[in-house]
Parts: structure tokens; C-alpha cells; sequence
């Protein structure tokens, strides 16, 4: 890894009435611990159309990392969800944090449809699951914050060297 060795791991706050997001708990437990040369830093990101994605992209000038794991809740799944890909809408079920609802708007206005995961979801899959975790590939972020900030990470990060 280059780009100061270091992970950048991000988890939600808390949203829709919970007290606690568990991808928050993990990027704070995780915080400050190594892989090989690399050492993972996490943040909180709030869970806001807009601020999510600003925050994010602070969090990218000042870390300059090799990596980007940002980790969000999908409640009701039964398995880890490994995010193959994220759309360019923003369409929510219910309020963010901040109170907002868009209803069928552009992540990125003119951005392309879709983007992909840069990161090996398959082989993280096979690895994870012979460790002994329940996860799957997961095709749809859904069209709330955090397919909201999947894809505007996906278009920060569409020239870099940043996976």
C-alpha cells in the first residue's frame, strides 16, 4: 500500500430511531490497529444526503488513503453485504438525519449511471466466508445514504489511484 499506508474505515451514525449503528461500533473498535504496513483510521459519517458525502471527501484531503472501507447498515440482512455496485439516485424510503426525503434525484448531477466496486469483491467473499463469516455479494446499496455515498465515493475517486 502507498498513500501513507494507511485504511480508511468509515460507519454511519445512528439513523431512523436506533440508538446504535453496528458500522459505526466496528470502524471505532478498529481504529488505530495495523495490517501489515498499514495502519486503519476510522471515522463517523453522518447519516445525511450531502454531509456524508462532504464529510467523505474531508476524510479523503487529510488521509490520503490506500483504501476506502466504508461500512453501512442494511437491516434485515441475514449476511455480511459486500457492495458490488452503486446508482446515481437518491431515493429514500424514509428521512436521513437531517429530515430530508429526495425522492428520485441524482446523486451526481450528469454523472453516469452506475459504478462499480474497485475493490476484489469476489475473492473477499471466498476469503471472508473460509474465515468462517456469513457474506454474500450484495448487487444494490438500495438508494439511501449509503448507496448516496458509494457513489459519489466511486466519482472522487474515479482518477486516483485509491481503491
Amino acid at each position: 500500500m502507498n498513500h501513507r499506508a494507511c485504511i480508511l474505515l468509515t460507519g454511519f451514525e445512528p439513523f431512523d430511531g436506533d440508538i446504535v449503528n453496528p458500522s459505526l461500533e466496528v470502524a471505532k473498535a478498529l481504529h488505530g490497529e495495523r495490517i501489515d504496513e498499514a495502519q486503519i483510521v476510522s471515522a463517523p459519517l453522518p447519516c445525511v444526503f450531502g454531509a456524508a458525502r462532504r464529510a467523505m471527501d474531508d476524510l479523503l484531503k487529510q488521509h490520503r488513503p490506500a483504501l476506502v472501507l466504508a461500512m453501512g447498515l442494511a437491516g434485515g440482512r441475514s449476511a455480511i453485504g459486500l457492495e458490488r455496485v452503486a446508482i446515481n439516485v437518491d431515493d429514500a424510503r424514509i428521512a436521513d438525519n437531517a429530515n430530508q426525503q429526495p425522492v428520485d434525484l441524482p446523486v451526481i448531477q450528469g454523472g453516469p449511471a452506475a459504478y462499480f466496486s474497485t475493490l476484489p469483491i469476489k475473492a473477499m467473499v471466498a476469503a471472508m466466508r473460509a474465515a468462517g463469516y456469513p457474506v454474500e455479494v450484495s448487487n444494490s446499496a438500495g438508494t439511501f445514504v449509503c448507496n448516496h455515498l458509494f457513489f459519489s465515493l466511486q466519482h472522487s475517486l474515479r482518477k486516483s489511484k485509491t481503491r
